[in-house]
């Protein structure tokens, strides 16, 4: 078994993510190859957190700007990225992977609160752990929430799984010319205004040191060639 790079990752995945070919909400196809990916990634003896986004449910921004308050919006997609949580807890625990579903508002039925020194009991004894409900405040990303987790849970990079793979200068699916980075630091994201994660969860990687991982994952098993420490994306640093 190929030695891990990392021992503890915090993995974020984007809504769209587990869209597969669907134009909305969940394809459960797409929902089992990351569940597969992931118990693959576990089984190398590495501390696994996911944050998971709510686009393919609702997106706060967008209701915002058809005109819902902005914080009713975002919670709204707050409680989108816990339906995917939900989804993804269960497509794991099918494959035998003890997962803990903690959410950042209470929602004793279904989820625990996040607490850290709890968190970190969980990821000692091997569970996977799914972070939902973003940072519990509007006008926050699941970007910013993904950096402000690994920060706490002391997370060794944050990965981010996309539909490119890799951050370029431009739109690739746009202009043919495009240029890919295969690593940038913080500060050549802030000034070029990539597109990689929103300036307050660079701004958070950057003053923890956490670095960034962006890659494909129109391939679940990237998760684990990006565990193994394979090069492929890019690395923000």
């Amino acid at each position: 078994m190929t030695t891990p790079k990392y021992k503890r990752i915090l993995l974020k995945l984007s809504g769209e993510a587990l869209m597969g070919q669907e134009k909305f909400g969940l394809h459960m196809p797409t929902l089992n190859a990351i569940a597969v990916a992931v118990k693959e990634a576990s089984q190398l003896d590495i501390d696994i957190a996911i944050v998971i986004g709510g686009g393919n449910i609702f997106r706060g921004l967008k209701g915002s700007a058809a005109g819902m308050d902005r914080t009713n919006a975002d919670y709204m997609g707050m409680l989108a990225t816990i339906i995917n949580g939900m989804a993804l807890q269960d497509a794991l625990e099918k494959h035998g992977v003890a997962t803990r579903l903690m959410t950042s508002m209470e929602m004793k039925s279904i989820a625990e609160v996040y607490i850290r020194r709890r968190a970190e009991r969980h990821l000692n004894k091997g569970r996977v752990i799914i972070f939902g409900g973003g940072t519990g405040n509007p006008y926050f990303t699941t970007d910013t929430t993904a950096a402000l987790r690994a920060a706490e849970i002391g997370a060794d990079i944050v990965m981010k799984g996309t539909k490119v793979d890799g951050v370029y200068d431009k739109d690739p699916a746009i202009h043919d010319d495009a240029v890919k980075y295969h690593s940038l630091s913080y500060l050549d994201v802030l000034n070029q205004n990539l597109r990689v994660m929103d300036s307050t969860a660079i701004s958070l990687c950057q003053e923890n040191q956490l670095p960034i991982l962006v890659f494909n994952m129109s391939d679940p098993a990237n998760i684990v060639r990006a565990v193994r420490g394979e090069e492929l994306g890019t690395v923000v640093h």
